[in-house]
């Protein structure tokens, strides 16, 4: 299974890029992938997620080929 990580603002920094590509066997959800590209940490609250570019929710399935995107909550003035 391949899937394209994009990470945005401070997850950007955090991760040290802004997108990446993995390619694993075991992964169904949206969370699988943030386990595997975080090292297993626990989600950050304010952390939004999307797939194939539609908001989704940590238990939105993935299938090889999809895109997951990772971002903190955008604010405008």
């Amino acid at each position: 299974m391949s899937i394209k990580v994009l990470y945005f603002a401070s997850l950007k920094e955090q991760f040290g890029c802004s997108e990446e590509q993995l390619s694993v066997e075991n992964l169904s959800t949206v969370e699988d992938v943030w386990q595997q590209v975080s090292a297993k940490q626990e989600v950050p609250q304010h952390v939004l997620f999307a797939v194939n570019q539609e908001y989704a929710q940590l238990d939105t399935l993935v299938k090889s080929g999809d895109e997951v995107a990772f971002f903190p909550p955008v604010t405008g003035g």
